[in-house]
């Protein structure tokens, strides 16, 4: 197999953060770019829209030299498809969007930045959409493998490590309107779609190592009741393991059979698909982790957060929550890490883990902002016990460098950043940077390779 051939990690640790192109970019449309669907669904009244952002398309040098001084050896964005392809490969390349990305990439380079590049974070353009329909269409199987084929051949020499769907089961975390026949197809055919990307990518350069990338879910039961056990695990398997499984071992796990019946779900998953999925194995593992869950079978039990009043979504009492409800767990942050590096066996990177939190400009300029410092180095620690415990994670990648759009609400004041960026949910600010009190807290944590963590 191709994947065997691929140089091993580096093993120096790579420390950075991640963004992706349409919460951050802005230039929405504009340098030959189209719409995404992004750039025109709408959003939560009294929030941001996205071209109230950090305007990176015309600050990277800038941002990346903040980057630089913070001490990355990496980097996490994603390619904006809609700026490589407007009007899908029918329409053509669009060359200076090509170009945008390389000088992104050669800036990286040029400070010593490893990127770690994704290729889709649910921003098709809109010209598929209105062409083709949804994912439920397998022409967007060959739209977007021809898509990464132009990006892992622009970019060979410059980029070697690759996801390809960002948080690709986010599908199976939320109700969808149009019903599970159409999350399961849709999830389906993007998971075929990210296996024939791999494959390309072994062609082009058998150098090159390409990821599939998980919303991670770490939960817990929510009573000692076996029935409570059984139903957290088998929630595990339905929110992470399904798509991980799937995509690492390169077949469906005999439990998606009982997944499909629950949910009077029928797949049309042809030989070739088989075939796909098992030569398109994904080289390591990329998940998100931000909070933990609880689990449970009896009804009414518990507090719920934010009041929506669903097992997911209970209180865990031996744990404290942010201001939009994600209780904070770093101590199941090592125990998911465990799992993961037990269950796949595959080198394994961190591409978000971050708190959104409001932050307070002092009349001096200064962001106080222990609340993040607190967060990053509980969960640092946590990393590093279960590196040293011997789990193969070869990178660790925030979210976010800057700030930017909030990807659940809309916002620029749900921060996340150790950069702050001057503007709000209005669109008011400068966009002028400034280094928040974290900034120089994650200095002093990259340089010391995680162990200077006071």
């Amino acid at each position: 197999m191709l994947h065997k051939k691929l140089k091993p990690f580096p093993k120096d640790f790579l420390w950075g953060a991640s963004t992706s192109a349409y919460q951050v970019e802005g230039a929405n449309l504009s340098h030959g770019k189209g719409p995404s669907v992004q750039d025109v669904k709408k959003v939560p009244e009294g929030t941001s829209d996205l071209t109230v952002c950090a305007d990176f398309y015309h600050r990277y040098k800038e941002d990346i030299a903040l980057f630089a001084e913070l001490g990355f050896t990496t980097f996490n964005t994603t390619i904006s498809w809609a700026r490589i392809y407007p009007h899908g490969v029918e329409g053509g390349v669009n060359q200076e969007g090509v170009e945008f990305y390389r000088n992104v990439f050669k800036e990286c380079r040029k400070y010593g930045i490893d990127p770690v590049i994704t290729l889709y974070k649910y921003d098709e353009p809109v010209y598929l959409e209105e062409t083709y329909g949804d994912w439920t269409n397998r022409e967007m199987i060959h739209q977007f493998v021809e898509f990464a084929r132009v990006c892992f051949s622009e970019y060979k020499g410059l980029v070697d490590k690759w996801l390809t769907f960002n948080e690709i089961n986010i599908l199976l975390h939320f109700d969808v309107k149009e019903g599970k026949q159409f999350a399961f197809e849709e999830l389906h055919n993007q998971m075929v779609a990210a296996a024939k990307a791999v494959k390309v990518a072994h062609e082009i350069d058998e150098n090159i190592s390409v990821g599939c990338m998980i919303a991670g879910f770490c939960s817990y039961p929510y009573t000692c009741d076996p029935e409570d056990v059984i139903a957290n695990y088998k929630e595990f398997q339905e929110k992470f393991a399904y798509c991980a499984d799937t995509m690492v071992r390169g077949y469906y796990p005999s439990y998606t059979k009982r997944i499909w019946k629950q949910n009077n779900v029928t797949l049309d998953i042809s030989e070739e698909d088989k075939k796909d999925l098992m030569e398109g194995k994904s080289d390591f593992l990329a998940y998100s982790y931000y909070m933990s869950n609880v689990v449970t079978t009896h009804k009414d039990a518990g507090e719920a957060l934010g009041g929506a009043g669903t097992s997911a979504n209970l209180k865990n009492p031996y744990l404290t929550a942010s201001d939009w409800g994600w209780q904070i767990d770093p101590t199941g942050y090592e125990y998911f890490l465990h799992v993961l590096n037990d269950r796949y066996q595959v080198p394994i990177f961190d591409v978000e883990n971050g708190l959104g939190a409001y932050d307070k400009v002092e009349e001096d300029g200064s962001i106080h902002d222990d609340y993040r410092i607190n967060y990053h180095r509980s969960h640092i620690k946590s990393l590093m016990k279960a590196r040293e415990e011997g789990v193969n994670i070869f990178g660790y990648t925030s979210w976010a460098p800057i700030d930017l759009v909030s990807f659940t609400t809309g916002q620029m004041d749900k921060r996340y950043g150790f950069i702050y960026v001057d503007m709000d949910d209005e669109g008011k600010g400068d966009l002028h940077r400034s280094k928040k009190d974290s900034f120089y807290w994650y200095q002093k944590a990259i340089k010391s390779d995680g162990k200077d963590l006071d």
